[in-house]
């Protein structure tokens, strides 16, 4: 008895052993899901990373300094635009470890 029916359809099958090499469409799901949060993962970092770079400085020291009045043009669009974004990266990143599997 074989488990693709049951775990994922036949067309995905296909596209996950073509992804992943595996035939067992149980390790071959596992497989591409895992590959999926890795780099999702990496995404998240790179927007922080990218963050940082822009203000020189990390989210929590924006954060105070944004608190502060210290971070020029604090209300303008493009500013509160990247506050939310940052933060939403961190979230990401925060939410895609916690799931993350070796």
């Amino acid at each position: 008895m074989t488990l693709a029916p049951t775990i994922v359809s036949k067309p995905t099958h296909k596209v996950l052993k073509e992804l992943t090499g595996e035939i067992r469409p149980d390790l071959a799901l596992f497989l591409a899901l895992k590959d999926l949060v890795r780099l999702r993962l990496e995404a998240a970092e790179i927007r922080i990373v990218a963050f940082e770079d822009k203000y020189s400085k990390n989210f929590d020291h924006f954060k105070k300094a944004y608190e502060k009045g210290e971070i020029a043009n604090p209300y303008s669009y493009a500013v509160e635009k990247d506050c939310w974004e940052w933060e939403a990266a961190i979230t990401d990143k925060a939410k895609l470890e916690s799931i993350q599997v070796e």
